[in-house]
């Protein structure tokens, strides 16, 4: 589908989800944070583990990169 010229106009740049801040430091109950560790291999398998602290899980995405059947190893705030 084409998009048409009489289209709403843009409210201004789009922000990335990475612009913005989290939702999750707004919650005074949480006693801490889960960040979650992806790893994709080169024959497809995906293997994810959950962290409480964000410098292990960053250290164990490093590890995981210097690996050379390791195609992607990322870090995301779950919780």
């Amino acid at each position: 589908m084409a998009k048409s010229s009489t289209s709403t106009p843009s409210k201004g740049p789009r922000k990335s989800v990475r612009d913005e801040k989290s939702e999750f430091g707004k919650d005074r109950r949480r006693k801490h944070q889960h960040f979650l560790v992806s790893v994709k291999y080169a024959d497809g398998e995906t293997f994810g583990r959950v962290y409480t602290s964000k410098e292990k899980a960053t250290r164990f995405a490093e590890r995981q990169r210097r690996s050379p059947i390791v195609k992607s190893a990322r870090v995301t705030q779950v919780s």
